[in-house]
């Protein structure tokens, strides 16, 4: 059988079963392009199936064009004849022949994003549906959604029950599609749900498509809706040689109407179904896949399968914790620089993968400072996001009012009403004068031509004034968080088209000003720390210039690449750090949040875990931060129960190579400082827990422990924090002999607990202020005491001030004094 010979045993029989329903369970790395290329020669060459009888389709025209090619290659004459193709670009072709069935011109207009949007502005507008509290994206997303489940504008409006939010969508869903029509246009979510329609209506179109495609094979089928399935059910109902191929643990596309039950229930629909699994894995070493399955054997929803491989003898998986996540990136970021130096790795082979894009400001600051030349996957590098260079540009301006680009940018952002030719004539009246176009907005009254927008400039002059004035008395984190709330920017944020937005269907933008306003904290944090200088906001933005001059490193060279998980799925790398291994950030908190009333959202997470872990081809490694800040405000978390799930035995305990060593009694033993803080976090389906951190590293005392509830002070003010209750422990004894740092003399002075990686004292006496006592601090103002709580080396205070909400911190480092 020629090349038939070189398949596995799994793999020749995927490609020889032609007949009737087939489900091909194509494990990670299995090699399922193989099997599907070499079925549709099987089909060509041994079983003299027509090729224009073949039909093969999938998701993406890349994943399509690479079919193509093999398919060509492979197949040789006649291949050409097969339709490779995507579902869309497959229901367009059918549709552009037959669409005036259905009261279109067959040359209609394919609308793109924007285009909709355009649209649904209008409608909004004409019929006088307010999109102030139900968002445009709201309105569309309704739609969509409605489209990938084949409900029409007539089926959608008998079941609103007169819900007013779902009576406003009804009403914006009907003038939608007849606006629509009228422009003899369809949207993309059109083309698959007018294509069931066109075969629902009329039957001998369907007919004439089922005799055309005989043999179907559907890649990717784990990632099909609901309208993609019925498209599906309906071409292959008259011959039934259906083939889909995917993999139910690699269903991560929930968010965009993925439904794993096509995939799961398939062989209910098709009762007479065979099933082949592919569990030979080509990709990564044993122990990788003995991480993989398992951490995704704690599913219930999925089909029982097991990864294995021949390739033996691979490095353990790696799990470093650190203190915090600045410490997590610059490790990663040294270990790269190490390993390429000593001639172990090529950065082209090297991913970072991450839960949401926000998480790559940090690995940004560090590859930068390290030199190592990187690129992010899915999204422009973090200082170069509009929404961070929106922010970045009104710090310019109040800093100094002669940058005309950054007034320019942000003159009329949030929108004021201020045009392109205000702007024209205000930029002319500051040539003609020599002065700066700042300048020239306070004179905004001589300007004749400006007339009627004269207040505008005026508001927007004045407005920059006030942050001047608070400026002198604002730290730069207050100050910008200031920015935000004054100028409404982030509402303005939720107007935005959401191309930029992160592939796991988050609303990234204010996740990266949250990460925006930490870095803003770190920076006024190690400025105070070093002591040579005043925080500010000159200070802040060299900062961020040197960073962004770094970023072009060796633009042309080989470059480590960043990324979210779900950008990742359907790559490999010699190398991975999956990041950011902590609950609240992965699994993240609004999944745990919802845990008891959706539980497939965890199932979801760990699918997306299993496929960070099967992107490793022989090196992955774990890290995990116990202390990540979210805006502004630290969060304490415990390590990620999709960690937790790999056995002991098959992890590495690295030492994190760290600028912060562990804290260490002269003995050896550990000491937790995040001891005794417990968080909300929704319990698992295993109703378990698991205990503290006992280390800066090491992970011995996990196995066989619950993990229900993830450590974590809770986020106290906007929805950021989770309550934090403190934890019942067992007192501990401590040796009384002098605590010392690894790696550091054991000589030390007096000094707050921020000092002591510099060999200061691990306790402190207890503070002249008691809970209910008013306090005041330096920075946040007057509060009262509501919480007090001895820890091993410090008192942890929680303080609910006036004007800032709830702060945990320590009292020798908060410098509390009693009012």
């Amino acid at each position: 059988m020629g090349i038939y010979d070189t398949l596995n045993t799994q793999q020749k029989k995927a490609v020889l079963q032609t007949d009737g329903p087939v489900l091909i369970l194509a494990g990670a790395g299995s090699g399922k392009t193989r099997v599907l290329t070499h079925r549709v020669a099987y089909l060509v060459d041994e079983c003299n199936v027509n090729p224009w009888n073949i039909m093969a389709i999938t998701f993406t025209n890349k994943a399509a064009g690479e079919m193509r090619e093999r398919v060509d290659k492979i197949v040789g004459f006649g291949a050409e004849s097969i339709w490779v193709s995507t579902f869309h670009s497959s229901c367009v072709r059918i549709l552009r022949r037959y669409a005036d069935r259905l009261g279109f011109d067959n040359n209609f207009t394919i609308y793109d994003t924007d285009d909709s949007k355009s649209l649904m502005k209008d409608i909004c507008k004409r019929f006088q549906l307010e999109t102030t509290q139900l968002k445009l994206r709201n309105i569309m997303g309704s739609i969509s959604r409605c489209k990938d489940n084949l409900v029409s504008p007539e089926e959608y409006a008998l079941s609103t029950n007169n819900e007013y939010n779902k009576v406003r969508i009804s009403k914006a869903y009907t003038e939608y599609q007849n606006a629509l029509k009228k422009n003899n246009a369809m949207d993309f979510d059109d083309l698959i749900f007018k294509t069931v329609e066109l075969f629902k209506t009329n039957p001998d179109v369907l007919e004439a498509y089922q005799d055309r495609f005989r043999y179907i094979m559907v890649d990717e089928y784990q990632d099909t809706n609901n309208a993609q399935f019925e498209l599906i059910r309906l071409l292959a109902d008259k011959y039934r040689n259906l083939c889909v191929v995917g993999d139910d643990d690699q269903s991560i596309y929930r968010f965009r109407g993925a439904n794993i039950r096509n995939i799961l229930d398939f062989e209910k629909v098709y009762p007479d179904a065979t099933v082949i699994k592919l569990e030979q894995n080509y990709r990564s070493t044993q122990e990788i896949l003995d991480a993989a399955n398992a951490v995704i054997s704690n599913n219930y929803g999925r089909k029982d399968k097991a990864l294995w491989t021949d390739q033996k003898d691979g490095d353990k998986v790696k799990l470093v914790q650190f203190d915090t996540g600045e410490d997590e990136a610059k490790f990663v970021a040294t270990d790269l620089g190490k390993l390429k130096r000593s001639g172990k790795l090529n950065y082209n082979d090297v991913a970072v993968l991450y839960r949401t894009n926000a998480q790559s400001r940090l690995f940004e600051k560090w590859f930068a400072a390290e030199g190592i030349p990187y690129n992010v996957v899915g999204g422009v590098n973090f200082y170069s996001r509009r929404e961070i260079k929106d922010i970045l540009a009104y710090l310019k301006v109040i800093d100094n009012g002669q940058d005309d680009i950054a007034v320019k940018r942000i003159i009329n952002v949030p929108k004021r009403g201020i045009g392109a030719t205000t702007i024209e004539y205000v930029q002319e009246y500051a040539i003609e004068r020599q002065i700066s176009f700042y300048d020239a907005l306070c004179e905004a009254d001589q300007i004749v031509a400006v007339a009627r927008s004269a207040s505008k400039l005026k508001d927007f002059v004045t407005m920059i004034r006030a942050f001047r004035t608070k400026a002198k008395s604002y730290s730069v984190e207050d100050l910008t968080k200031d920015i935000i709330d004054v100028t409404g920017y982030m509402k303005y944020v939720e107007t935005l088209d959401e191309d930029e937005e992160d592939n796991s269907g988050d609303n990234s933008r204010k996740g990266n000003l949250d990460e925006l306003i930490s870095a803003i904290v770190e920076y006024e944090r190690r400025v105070e720390e070093e002591g040579n200088e005043t925080p500010s906001i000159s200070g802040y933005l060299e900062n961020v210039a040197l960073i962004s001059d770094l970023d072009r490193v060796d633009e042309d060279g080989e470059k480590v690449l960043l990324m979210t998980l779900h950008s990742a799925k359907g790559l490999e790398f010699e190398h991975v750090y999956l990041a950011g291994m902590e609950e609240g950030v992965f699994p993240s908190y609004m999944t745990l949040q919802c845990e008891d009333s959706d539980p497939e959202g965890i199932e979801e997470e760990r699918r997306l875990a299993y496929v960070g872990i099967t992107r490793a081809k022989k090196h992955l490694t774990l890290t995990a931060a116990r202390r990540r800040m979210v805006r502004g405000e630290t969060m304490y978390n415990r390590l990620s129960r999709f960690v937790t799930e790999i056995p002991d035995n098959m992890l590495e305990n690295a030492k994190p190579q760290s600028s912060k060593p562990a804290f260490l009694f002269d003995d050896g033993e550990s000491i937790d400082e995040y001891e005794g803080v417990e968080s909300t976090y929704g319990k698992s389906r295993r109703n378990s827990s698991f205990d503290d951190y006992d280390g800066p590293s090491l992970k011995s005392s996990y196995q066989n422990k619950n993990f229900g509830s993830s450590s974590g002070v809770s986020q106290l003010s906007n929805s950021y924090k989770l309550k934090a209750k403190p934890a019942p422990k067992k007192p501990r004894a401590v040796p009384q002999s002098k605590p010392y740092i690894a790696g550091a003399a054991k000589t030390h002075t007096k000094g707050t607990l921020a000092g002591l990686s510099k060999g200061m004292p691990m306790s402190a006496s207890k503070p002249d202020y008691n809970v209910g006592d008013k306090v005041s601090h330096i920075k946040y103002g007057v509060g009262v005491v509501t919480s007090l709580e001895e820890g091993p080396r410090d008192y942890k205070v929680t303080v609910n001030f006036d004007d800032c909400g709830q702060k945990i911190m320590y009292a020798a480092f908060a410098k509390l004094k009693k009012v």
